[in-house]
């Protein structure tokens, strides 16, 4: 599956809908033989966590995006969505994600930026 920049916005909506805050997506295919596109999201408890990552294993199926593998419920610190190897999505709690810094970790990707995108 090739996601477009289409979906990848929906992705994007989705989270939004859900109140996710701190959203960067990361396009590391230059980078990364694991996956194509990586998305960081922040919610602001595990209740928050729980909400986004519901919602987003609701969603993708309907615009084309599998999840393949979810990982870090119930705890719901920090969810790891596998969408098929062309996306992997992380939902974290604020505390998670200052300490595990992933954006340092891909400092040499790209930021995706939708501001030409219409959906």
């Amino acid at each position: 599956m090739e996601l477009d920049q289409k979906m990848l916005k929906n992705v994007v909506s989705f989270v939004e809908d859900k109140k996710g805050g701190d959203i960067t997506f990361l396009d590391v295919r230059s980078i990364s033989a694991i996956t194509d596109y990586c998305l960081i999201v922040t919610g602001n408890s595990t209740t928050q966590v729980k909400a986004i990552t519901n919602y987003l294993e609701e969603k993708l199926p309907d615009i084309g995006v599998p999840v393949a593998h979810l990982e870090g419920l119930p705890d719901a610190k920090w969810v790891l969505m596998d969408c098929g190897g062309d996306l992997v999505i992380h939902v974290m709690t604020p505390e998670q994600r200052e300490f595990y810094q992933l954006e340092r970790l891909w400092k040499d990707a790209g930021v995706v930026s939708f501001d030409s995108v219409e959906v």
